[in-house]
């Protein structure tokens, strides 16, 4: 099944789950439900974002737009998370209002509409899993699979409920604990999105390590204004200076460049390299705004 097939029904899942847990909560007057139906929501617009995403990205580039439309996925993927935030604020709103001003839960009813979102949030999770590292495809396990847990602990806690006829406030003590879980998610979104758009360095790649391999290359004696960033969680650039032994001709030295551009890729997964082939260094690389400060291993003699 292709990914746009599977956001698909994860969203349609989704969105039926949401619509049972708002009926469910104003029946019940349980906070917990509209807390995992808010939480359901903003992960519906995330999914139906993502899926916008992930049609645009299959889009060619233009003269206008040369990497593509990668970057799209990033600003769903942050968008999703501010939404996640906004709704979280409100839910707590009613949380605490609930919580000093407690209404009779119906238990019964609780655990009913808890359990079928249980089994629905699941199955859709299971709907979205992905094993790439396509940001959007793993929030949108991460948020199915989170919501499946929140709902859990509304089940356990209208069965209390249920059981005991007591103990009301656990409702609203359960929706604020299932909020907490989706703020720290939204932080780690908001982190992983913001550092792609300032175009950092992939957290699973050095410098050091990628200057010693392309030293590693024979023919190449020094390497500078390396610079590494992700376009997407799915595609990661470069771009280089690299500083050659000797004068080669034009054909060694493309040699030279496509083996270190193979090594990237094997190494690295780094898909899309620009490098500058050089027979030696430049002449005042002080002058690039964006150049590293500290040099990352000493050069070589060139000869």
């Amino acid at each position: 099944m292709t990914r746009t097939r599977r956001l698909a029904w994860a969203l349609a899942c989704d969105l039926a789950i949401a619509a049972g847990e708002v009926v469910g909560g104003v029946i019940a007057h349980s906070a917990g439900l509209l807390a995992t139906a808010g939480h359901d929501l903003a992960d519906g617009a995330a999914l139906a974002l993502a899926l916008v995403a992930t049609r645009l990205v299959r889009r060619p580039a233009t003269p206008a737009r040369s990497f593509g439309f990668h970057r799209v996925t990033i600003l769903t993927a942050l968008a999703n998370a501010v939404a996640i935030v906004v709704v979280s604020v409100l839910i707590c709103i009613l949380a605490v209002h609930r919580l000093l001003h407690p209404e009779h839960v119906k238990g019964a009813v609780v655990v009913a509409f808890a359990g079928l979102a249980v089994v629905g949030n699941a199955l859709a999770a299971l709907i979205a899993f992905d094993r790439s590292r396509d940001l959007n495809m793993r929030t949108a396990a991460l948020h199915l699979a989170s919501d499946a847990l929140s709902a859990l602990g509304v089940l356990v806690a209208g069965a209390v409920i249920l059981a005991t006829g007591h103990f009301e406030r656990l409702d609203p003590i359960v929706s604020l604990g299932i909020l907490v879980l989706v703020v720290v998610e939204a932080v780690y979104l908001v982190r992983q999105s913001v550092d792609v758009l300032l175009e950092s360095t992939p957290p699973d790649v050095s410098l050091r390590g990628l200057t010693r391999s392309i030293e590693g290359v024979g023919g190449v004696v020094d390497v500078h204004d390396l610079h590494c960033w992700s376009l997407s969680n799915d595609v990661r650039a470069l771009s280089a200076h690299i500083v050659l032994s000797g004068h080669p001709t034009l054909e060694q030295a493309q040699t030279v460049g496509e083996t270190v551009k193979q090594r990237l890729a094997d190494r690295f997964d780094i898909r899309h390299a620009t490098i500058e082939l050089e027979c030696e260094p430049c002449a005042s690389p002080e002058a690039d705004p964006c150049a590293i400060e500290v040099p990352l291993s000493p050069p070589r003699a060139v000869g």
